[in-house]
Formats: structure tokens, sequence, C-alpha cells
């Protein structure tokens, strides 16, 4: 059955203005298209054809393009005349209205948000019900919610009413004070038999200092810039999500690690760059062989060997550069709903251009200072521990004082030093 949750006039205002000017399509960080967003078969076709053959490298898509495009694809060919589609080009390049481009993307996506919950079966008329006609004040609302309300919010909006729910029904909310030796025994008996040990992390002295790494924990680890934040927390990774490793003082490979799934999010480098830094760890090999590409005796074997250890490991990464508090909260979920992870190294806290937007949209337009906002990171990251059971490890960098430090603390963070709460 159709979902009632399309914008025939958005969709049209989006192809003809699409085919009007590609470059559109080149604004990734601005708009971003998906099958999705044109649940018509003949619109997906049309559109597809546009990003395809510009995606090939054509700088205007003409109909001729998209005719030649589609005559080695007879079935899609076949749609697309059966819906006249070079007369439906000419009609949708003459009412394509280009200064008003980003309110019809922005209502395109919108649809598809709502569509997406529609599909599922979430009855998400209480907030847009284009169906409703015999209460015209209240469609009116709607309209207007829905175009001055950005996208974000309107997700975040459905969010909360789910979330509300499952605290209703799957949680029980009235709990009362308990008294402080209620299950004392119990928990003291639980503890002889499961003592509250992590896995081994890293390191000969640090899982003395941290009891390894603990589920519903967060971690934070400190230095200075280039002190090597970044290779300790990829050799946590590994040592978290691979089964072995190279012991240069045994001369062999042996069964190390604890085999669990992990993720590693980084903020500044690429997937290039956190895979040289894992192979150098694993076969203990200077990454500047790996990087030049000349290897000493057996180091390139080893190398190979390492490839084939983190192809079979449980290692998954996300690369975040510009990222806002939710992004790096939906960014854990989803690797925990797909891939069951449990252990998570978070590359650094620090500001982003995305976090201070964000931060400034829920505050009402005030601009709160850096060490607030590093503040609120480090808590989303703390909060999602407890909420998610999971263990997270961050890092921070050392602010210029640190060389004449006589007793280090929590003075010594760049941007705040209220972190460490």
């Amino acid at each position: 059955m159709p979902s009632k949750y399309v914008d025939t006039a958005a969709i049209i205002q989006v192809i003809g203005s699409v085919y009007k000017n590609t470059s559109l399509l080149d604004s990734t960080e601005k708009y971003f298209f998906s099958e999705e967003d044109f649940p018509d078969k003949f619109h997906k076709i049309i559109f597809g054809s546009i990003y395809k053959i510009h995606e090939l490298g054509a700088q205007k898509v003409t109909i001729e393009n998209i005719t030649d495009y589609l005559s080695s694809r007879p079935k899609l060919k076949a749609i697309y005349d059966s819906h006249d589609g070079n007369e439906f080009l000419q009609q949708v390049t003459e009412a394509a209205q280009p200064l008003s481009f980003d309110y019809y993307y922005n209502r395109l996506k919108k649809m598809t948000l709502l569509r997406a919950y529609d599909s599922i079966g979430l009855n998400v008329s209480k907030y847009y019900d284009p169906d409703n006609i015999f209460e015209p004040d209240k469609k009116q609302k709607q309209e207007e919610w829905l175009d001055n309300t950005p996208l974000e919010k309107i997700a975040e909006s459905i969010e909360n009413d789910i979330e509300q729910i499952k605290l209703k029904y799957a949680y029980d909310s009235d709990e009362e004070a308990l008294q402080a030796g209620k299950g004392i025994q119990e928990l003291i008996e639980s503890l002889k038999q499961t003592p509250e040990i992590g896995i081994p992390m890293y390191g000969p002295l640090i899982n003395t200092v941290t009891r390894g790494a603990r589920l519903k924990k967060f971690y934070l680890r400190s230095g200075y810039t280039g002190g090597g934040k970044s290779r300790m927390m990829v050799a946590d990774a590994c040592y978290f999500g691979c089964d072995e490793i190279y012991d240069s003082a045994k001369g062999k490979w042996i069964k190390d690690g604890s085999y669990q799934p992990t993720l590693y999010i980084t903020t500044e480098q690429e997937l290039s760059e956190i895979q040289t830094m894992m192979l150098a760890f694993l076969a203990d090999v200077p990454e500047d062989h790996i990087l030049d590409g000349q290897y000493l005796g057996d180091e390139e074997a080893r190398i190979n060997y390492a490839a084939e250890v983190l192809k079979r490991s449980k290692i998954y990464v996300e690369e975040l550069p510009d990222f806002s508090l939710q992004d790096v909260e939906n960014t854990i979920k989803k690797n925990i709903r797909e891939h069951n992870v449990l252990y998570i190294c978070h590359d650094y806290v620090h500001t982003s251009i995305k976090i201070l937007e964000e931060i400034s949209q829920r505050s009402g337009g005030i601009k709160l200072r850096e060490d607030n906002v590093l503040f609120m990171l480090s808590t989303k990251l703390k909060d999602i521990c407890n909420k998610e059971g999971i263990f997270l490890i961050s890092a921070t960098q050392l602010n210029g004082t640190y060389q004449d430090a006589k007793t280090p603390d929590q003075n010594l963070l760049r941007g705040a030093k209220a972190i460490a709460d």
C-alpha cells in the first residue's frame, strides 16, 4: 500500500532543479540523496539516471544522455517511455524554481523520514497528517510545524515519544529508595564468585590501575600533542578485538587479546591511517617501514599475517570528522545493534563545528564556552556507558603547563578541567 507521506511537488522541484544544475549533487555536505527519497519507480529511474550520469563525469545532463544511459537497461527504459520521460523532463525543467530548492529539498527529506517511520507501523499523524481534511486549523499548524522544524528535530520529537513509551511500559519507573544494606550479603558472595574485573587492556601496568576494561565504565587517557594517545588507543582496540599478536621476545605469534566486538571512532584520521597503526602494533613492525613499503627480515611476512588477523578481527571503524553529540550516540547505538559492540575506543574529546552548532541550537542561540561544551560531551559519553552497558575509553589533550607541573591533576587538561569530573 502506497504511503500517504509523499510530496509530489517537492519531488518534481528537486528533480527539475538537479537536472538543470547537476552541481547540486556535488554539495554532499549540504545535500544527500537516497533511493528512499523517491517512492515512485518512475521518479527513482529519472533521478537515478541523472545521478549516475553526473557521477560518471558529465557536467551537464541532457535528455539524450538519459535515453542513451537507459538504452542498455531495457526494463528501466520501458518504464521511462511508458511515462513519457522526455516530456516529463521538459515539464519539470520549466517548473523548477532553483531559488526555492532548499525548501523543496527539506520537504523531500522530511517525507522520507515520515515514510520510514510509517513503514514500520508507527503512527506519526500527530505530527503530520496529509489526509486530514476536516480540521483545517490543525492541518495548517501541522504544515507550519513541518516547514519550520529541522529534520533532526522532527526525528528527535518522534524518538522522544518512543522513549517515553519505553520508559513507561518496559521499565519500572515507580522505584522507591532502597535501604543501604539490601542484598549486601549476596553482593559480597557474587564478587567472590565473579570479581569486578574487565577484560585486559594493553600494557604491563594499566590493568593494575584500572582493573581492566570494565563494562559501564568510561576511562579517559590524557597526553600532550603527539604523545601517542591515538597509538595507545589503537593498541587497546586491537587487544580487545583481535585474537593474536606478535611477541618479539618469543619470536612468534601468540594467542592474545580478548576477541570481543570493538568499535574504534576516529575523529581526525582516515581508515588507512588507523589500519597502518593497527598492522604496526599487531606485527610489532615500525610503522614507517609499512608506509615506505620497505621491510627488514621477516617483517613483510608478519605484516601479511597481521592483515589476516585484522580481517578476521571483531574491530569496526567509524570516521566522524565533524560530529555532534547526537552523531556520537547514534554511531555507538548503531554498532551495538549491528555488531553487538561492547568495547569502544573514541579517539579523543574535542569540539567540532557541528557540535558547537548543535549546542547553540539547544541553548536557544546562547554561546557556551569551550569548557562547557567539552564537559557536556564527556557527560554524554559517560551516560551512554551506563545506559548501554558498554566500556568506553577516550582521550584528552594536555595544555601547555604540563611540562612545569609538579603535581599532575585535572588542571592540566586542555579546554576544560571539568572533563575529569
